[in-house]
């Protein structure tokens, strides 16, 4: 996640989702052994993380999420030169878990926008802090 300012996502020339106050964005890696109880519960705590300016949450302050799948977040470059992609998991496991995901930050009340999963993006972000926070189970 990265607190920022403002931040769009774009597959070609198209804006797919955008946020244009201050907010966060969350890059959404899903590995082999994610489930659905795991995406509602980091919903829940990305919803409440006071990581906004003034200790704020998400659900204090009604602040935006841009939400992105990127399997590359479970790259290992340990060996070798080319990173193996191994750990994340495939599409037909990590497109409903990231749609879950979305749909229970909504559920909660958040003001999402998103990527395409599996397109080729380009993510522009303007980040507040800078501020840039790894979560995990």
């Amino acid at each position: 996640m990265q607190r920022v300012t403002s931040a769009a996502v774009r597959v070609g020339d198209e804006v797919v989702g955008s946020i244009g106050r201050p907010g966060l964005v969350v890059l959404v890696g899903v590995t082999h052994d994610d489930t659905a109880t795991l995406a509602d519960e980091l919903a829940l705590k990305v919803w409440g993380l006071r990581i906004l300016r003034d200790e704020k949450s998400c659900s204090d302050t009604d602040a935006p999420l841009l939400v992105v799948s990127q399997f590359t977040l479970y790259g290992d470059a340990r060996k070798g030169r080319r990173p193996s992609w191994g750990a994340a998991a495939p599409g037909s496991i990590a497109e409903p878990l990231y749609e879950r995901f979305c749909a229970a930050l909504v559920a909660l009340g958040a003001d999402v926008s998103r990527g395409i999963f599996g397109a080729d993006m380009a993510i522009e972000l303007v980040n507040d802090g800078p501020v840039t926070v790894l979560l995990e189970r």
